[in-house]
């Protein structure tokens, strides 16, 4: 069997009209293997089923006294126990093939899908969850799929021995015929107690690896306010809690594999009791008996494996939902398909019709939001990943040029716009690695690490990574750069950002983590490396509000106030409250180069101004 290059080129649009519609799907998408596993199991088993007849018709030779008949039913042994070994060897390699390609195939839909939404996906569904669907969900849609060839290999031979059975004792082949699918649909009962429980192990399960992934993430800071107790007794409640559902659900299915052996027990022992009563009238003789209980105690692999089938029917299809959920979320409203050939936008104003924000072309345009979480989600919106309000009801998409984002191939939206996330994700390699991103050439790597302020960053690496030979560019970073300082991460993935150099840069607070000397600094970088291209700041500090062309206010989900930072600051007493926290801003504030930085009261720093700073003075002064 060739083997094939995983991931696949293209997986294809999966049917997710339901549970079921996936599994389908993803049955018919290998064809060639579920047809290869069926003719092995039917060559497995048959060559099973078929042992006791080589062995009753040795035993009746042998009461004959026939010698030639022993030898023909010992050479027919042996053919059929090497056919036998020789199918179940090629049906475990090909049930092995289907079970990692559906595995692998469902993983890499779910990687193209958050790939697609962006930070939309985790807004939307929570991080536990995709990380369980992408991990044990689809290991069960992949076990699902490599059985449903080995079912059908077995109702084959089941058909085949109930004929045979048949044609040499009618009430005998009437029994096995029927006896089966009787026995096989007394599991049902069992499987809907068995499904809910299931479900509720594992939607706590997702809960629970949502809240240990929040953990590890929060790591840093928790032990620097001493919560490492706190959520850890999170999360032991949240474990114990998924513990019992799984005791749960093992208990319902403990009762099924009872009742998988029972019943086929007593089968094969009422068949066998027939038999006898036959054998003992001369109605069969002894190697017919032989054969007949052979092939009806054979009839309990079949069962096996439709029990097993219906144990994995239960999880798929719990699994299979939770799939099509993450697989059906779209960063389109619904009914807004519009033709791959649209005109890609670059250049123009960007406008969010929701909320009115209009950022002109070629300037810097700072946002000011009194709700960090309202930021967020609008600087999603402003990159075209989440068109969607919180209730899935559609909203008008932002648009650039007059162009809509979300109507446009996803690849021409971020190419035109890229969005700078609050907490944006550092992947481990080489600093060249994590700066050799698709850009225009404009801004090279050293004149954004110069804008980004990022000397300090380079002298840490460089010490970190005695391998690299003193060249900064050639430090490791470690997994999500979790050496390095919260402030040293943000201005590398600005640096990162500036590189790709978009025509439309949305940034979400991207100094947040650094004082306000270096803060001050990167203002001024970031206008001068930015100039006649078009960027938007999501921001609530000063230092950064007064390198704005425009700032615009937005409160209740609508834009309330557009000037320049001082003006504002001197004319708007919501504007005010918001950038200086204070809660009476009531009265003009002063106008002049004290307003870019207001005043604290005695011993409180000011926004973005440490403490040490609030002590002894600004580095600036």
């Amino acid at each position: 069997m060739p083997l094939a290059h995983l991931p696949l080129d293209d997986p294809g649009r999966p049917d997710l009209s339901s549970p079921l519609g996936l599994l389908r799907w993803l049955s018919r998408a290998q064809r060639r293997g579920q047809a290869l596993a069926t003719c092995w199991g039917v060559l497995e088993m048959g060559c099973q089923a078929a042992l006791p007849l080589a062995l009753g018709l040795g035993i009746q030779a042998a009461v004959d006294g026939d010698t030639a008949g022993i030898w023909r039913a010992g050479g027919l042994a042996v053919l059929l126990a090497v056919l036998q070994a020789t199918g179940t060897v090629l049906l475990h390699r090909q049930a092995v093939w289907n079970w990692i390609t559906c595995a692998a195939q469902v993983r890499q839909l779910v990687a193209r899908q958050a790939s697609r939404l962006g930070a939309g996906l985790s807004r939307r569904i929570a991080t536990g969850e995709v990380v369980a669907v992408s991990s044990g969900d689809v290991e069960k849609i992949g076990w699902y799929v490599e059985l449903m060839a080995r079912v059908r290999a077995a109702a084959l031979v089941w058909l085949a021995v109930s004929l045979v059975v048949l044609v040499r004792e009618p009430l005998l082949g009437t029994a096995v015929l029927l006896g089966v699918p009787v026995l096989a649909a007394a599991v049902w009962p069992l499987l809907g107690p068995f499904e809910r429980r299931y479900s509720e192990q594992r939607a706590l399960g997702g809960k629970a690896t949502e809240l240990a992934a929040d953990t590890v993430a929060g790591l840093r800071v928790l032990r620097g306010i001493g919560g490492e107790e706190l959520f850890l007794e999170r999360y032991r409640t949240a474990s114990q809690k998924v513990r019992r559902a799984a005791v749960r659900a093992a208990r319902t299915w403990s009762l099924m594999q009872a009742q998988q052996v029972l019943l086929p027990g007593l089968f094969v022992v009422g068949v066998t009791w027939y038999g006898a009563h036959l054998a003992a009238t001369g109605a069969l003789g002894i190697g017919e008996l032989v054969a007949v209980y052979g092939a009806t105690a054979f009839l309990a692999a079949p069962l096996r494996i439709l029990g097993e089938a219906a144990h994995a029917w239960s999880v798929a299809r719990v699994s299979a939902g939770r799939a099509a959920r993450v697989l059906a979320l779209s960063r389109t409203a619904p009914g807004s398909d519009f033709p791959e050939s649209i005109v890609r936008p670059e250049r123009g104003d960007l406008h969010d019709p929701v909320t009115g924000l209009t950022a002109r072309a070629g300037r810097l345009t700072a946002v000011v939001c009194g709700d960090p979480d309202v930021a967020g989600a609008l600087a999603a919106r402003l990159g075209g990943h989440v068109p969607l309000g919180e209730d899935e009801r559609p909203q008008p998409s932002v648009r650039l040029g007059g162009v809509p984002l979300d109507g446009v191939p996803l690849a021409d939206a971020r190419a035109a716009v890229l969005v700078h996330d609050k907490e944006p994700v550092l992947l481990s390699g080489t600093l060249a690695e994590l700066l050799d991103v698709p850009g225009a050439g404009r801004v090279d790597t050293a004149e954004a690490l110069a804008a980004a302020r990022a000397e300090d960053v380079l002298d840490a690496l460089v010490d970190g990574s005695p391998e690299c030979g003193g060249d900064p560019m050639a430090a490791r970073i470690t997994e999500r750069g979790r050496s390095l300082s919260g402030g040293q991460r943000q201005r590398l993935a600005l640096a990162r950002s500036l590189v790709a150099d978009p025509p439309v840069l949305v940034m979400d607070e991207p100094t947040s983590a650094v004082d306000a000397h270096t803060e001050s600094r990167i203002a001024a970088g970031l206008r001068k490396v930015r100039d006649g291209r078009t960027t938007v700041v999501f921001a609530t500090s000063p230092l950064l509000l007064d390198q704005a062309d425009a700032v615009v206010l937005v409160q209740d989900g609508r834009v309330a106030a557009t000037g320049t930072h001082r003006a504002l600051l001197a004319d708007d007493a919501r504007y005010r409250a918001v950038v200086t926290r204070e809660e009476d801003a009531a009265g003009p504030a002063p106008a002049g180069p004290a307003a870019t930085r207001p005043a604290p009261d005695a011993g409180t720093p000011a926004p973005n101004q440490t403490v040490k700073e609030a002590a002894c003075g600004s580095p600036e002064a």
